[in-house]
């Protein structure tokens, strides 16, 4: 069965505060680093899923996404499958 690797990444909603990426954009602006106008923070999640096909690997990876790896009321998640070679 073919080996699959993706790469899911986990971000805030923009309509949501971020305290991590605000304190760590604050720790920049001490250390000299200026100009930065934004910092979020999020998460890569890296998996490799053997699959029938790129499909059902796809499909159970939105699963997993949608139901465990990130919280859909604050979260938005995005998706980068590579087809085995």
């Amino acid at each position: 069965m073919p080996l699959f690797s993706a790469r899911v990444l986990v971000s805030l909603r923009p309509s949501v505060l971020d305290p991590a990426g605000e304190a760590t954009r604050a720790a920049a602006a001490r250390l000299g680093v200026g100009g930065l106008r934004s910092l979020r923070i999020g998460k890569a999640v890296e998996l490799e899923l053997e699959a029938p096909d790129a499909e059902a690997a796809r499909a159970q990876l939105e699963l997993l996404s949608d139901r465990l790896l990130a919280n859909p009321v604050i979260e938005n998640w995005t998706l980068d499958l590579q087809h085995p070679s």
